[in-house]
């Protein structure tokens, strides 16, 4: 098996050879000895925070409830992969 293989990869050069595993055993295999395969594409990074700068305080406490509308607002922001880059929702 020359090259860097995945649990894929090796689960179906072992099937070719004849040893009969399922993939989740070759994948556990692989991850006992330490293998792992090639991760293609950049890994996305959203932010880069400043570790100079305190981290604001938790005006909410995590506690997400309020006594009456429009008391408290708390908002959410994620990001999609789309086609030409990434989408912030």
């Amino acid at each position: 098996m020359g090259g860097r293989y995945g649990a894929r990869k090796v689960w179906h050069a072992l099937r070719r050879e004849g040893r009969d595993i399922v993939r989740c055993t070759g994948e556990r295999l692989m991850r006992s000895a330490g293998l792992q395969g090639v991760v293609r594409g950049k890994k996305v990074t959203a932010t880069n925070p400043d570790a100079a700068q305190p981290c604001p305080d938790d005006k909410v406490n995590r506690a997400f409830v309020a006594k009456v509308p429009n008391q408290l607002w708390v908002s959410d922001f994620t990001y999609v992969s789309s086609w030409q880059d990434m989408v912030y929702v």
